[in-house]
């Protein structure tokens, strides 16, 4: 009897907007009534991919 062949598992395209990393780099503004954007950059999570990674199908 030959061997059950495994299910192939289709690849996930990687999210345009993090690269597979789940996080992007923002902007941000500090202030209190004037905001100005500050030169530093903040981690946030990607929200086209929610984190994972991988493109929404």
């Amino acid at each position: 009897m030959p061997a059950a062949k495994r299910p192939r598992t289709a690849r996930k395209k990687p999210c345009p907007d993090c690269k597979r990393a789940g996080q992007v780099s923002e902007a941000f503004q500090v202030g209190g009534r004037k905001k100005r954007d500050s030169a530093d950059r903040q981690e946030a999570l990607c929200l086209t991919c929610f984190g994972t990674g991988h493109a929404p199908e």
